[in-house]
């Protein structure tokens, strides 16, 4: 009598512990691309601080500190797609802090980049808590399950 083995049972068992590494063999590359993700971090909180103040018509209307949000959770969840450490993961969130820091104070001449008003708070808000909303329920998927 021959036992008939179903190898694919074996794949589809091993598939859920490969997220998170590289599948085409680049895992030399994964440094380089988090550093690439960190400074696409900073850069866009340039383009968000820069276009924070506009206006439609009369009324304000921030709606890079919206983009802020949506564009720091696809940094994270491509850092989380390149690696499965949780402190590579945070690192494009705190460079954008740091970044959102510094332009907040004053510089040598005494010009501030963001002001004292609702939509600094926004961008703010919205760059930090959706992305680590994100880590939270991703890190958490287990306890959010069915019981």
């Amino acid at each position: 009598m021959r036992a008939a083995v179903d190898r694919s049972a074996d794949d589809r068992a091993a598939a859920p512990s490969s997220y998170g590494k590289p599948q085409w063999g680049l895992e030399s590359l994964t440094p380089v691309i988090i550093t690439l993700l960190v400074l696409d971090a900073l850069i866009t909180l340039a383009l968000e601080v820069l276009y924070l103040p506009t206006y439609l018509d009369t009324v304000a209307f921030p709606l890079s500190a919206v983009l802020a949000g949506v564009i720091n959770v696809l940094l994270v969840m491509a850092v989380r797609a390149v690696t499965t450490r949780v402190g590579f993961a945070i690192l494009p969130i705190a460079a954008w802090t740091f970044g959102f820091l510094t332009c907040s104070v004053s510089g040598p001449g005494g010009d501030i980049m963001l002001g004292s008003d609702w939509r600094t708070a926004l961008l703010l808000f919205c760059g930090v808590v959706p992305p680590l909303g994100y880590l939270y329920f991703r890190l958490n998927a287990g306890l959010f399950g069915s019981r």
